[in-house]
């Protein structure tokens, strides 16, 4: 059985009150924090690291950093995330795939060193990468799933439709994991990818550019917590 959980990313947020603008979504009901971390490597653009997660933990009471590791060397940063409050750590299977004789880069060794800062682990794939890339080794040892439905590096771009076999196709393989989707999701296309089977839905500009985002995260969340009393997965 799964939860529904809203990640608002972050990302959208105007960075100048990026205090006020985390307590707004988690005042309006928001149950994660979206935390898009690039390091100019994996993708071209770089956003936030360490110091800035460590801000937000600081001065923002009870928040859960749900944080997406755009970066070339996952192993890298995982004790720089965890010492900054990060709850969670996903990482990109791409950039394992990029170094595959580098025991640094090996996926089940990465994870493991998730859980040993005490961080929950995540894996990601993007659109190009098939969702059997996620072996069942990898997926047993992993807390959540990431499906990307845009390609990593940016926000606002349009959902990428095709990306959603790959999240039924890994609820039908993973029953109890959390599915994530990332990119372009809002509430024109929040219904598939509850339908195929995602609980967890990281949004961003259709929260932080709404006027009323608790309007929008509780629309969000109504789409998944349907969908997954119909499949009998809500917990």
């Amino acid at each position: 059985m799964v939860k529904a959980i809203i990640s608002p990313s972050v990302l959208a947020s105007d960075f100048g009150s990026l205090t006020a603008e985390c307590k707004k979504v988690i005042k309006h009901g928001a149950e994660w924090l979206h935390m898009d971390v690039m390091d100019g490597h994996f993708v071209p653009n770089i956003t936030i690291g360490a110091p800035v997660l460590a801000s937000v933990a600081k001065t923002v009471e009870g928040a859960y950093m749900d944080c997406h590791m755009m970066v070339a060397d996952p192993m890298r940063w995982i004790d720089d995330v965890a010492e900054a409050g990060g709850a969670s750590y996903t990482f990109h299977l791409e950039a394992c795939f990029q170094r595959p004789d580098s025991a640094d880069h090996e996926p089940l060794a990465i994870i493991d060193r998730i859980h040993a800062r005490g961080m929950r682990a995540g894996v990601a794939i993007s659109p190009d990468t098939p969702s059997d890339k996620i072996t069942d080794s990898i997926a047993a040892k992993a807390d959540l799933l990431l499906v990307m439905t845009v390609h990593p590096g940016r926000g606002g771009q349009k959902f990428i439709d095709a990306c959603v076999i790959k999240v039924a196709e890994l609820r039908a393989r993973f029953p109890q994991k959390d599915i994530q989707v990332d990119g372009g999701v809002g509430p024109k296309t929040v219904k598939p990818c509850a339908e195929a089977g995602s609980n967890v839905v990281v949004a961003g500009t259709a929260v932080f550019g709404a006027p009323q985002p608790g309007v929008v995260i509780q629309e969000l969340k109504n789409v998944v917590e349907t969908e997954l009393k119909k499949a009998g997965t809500l917990t």
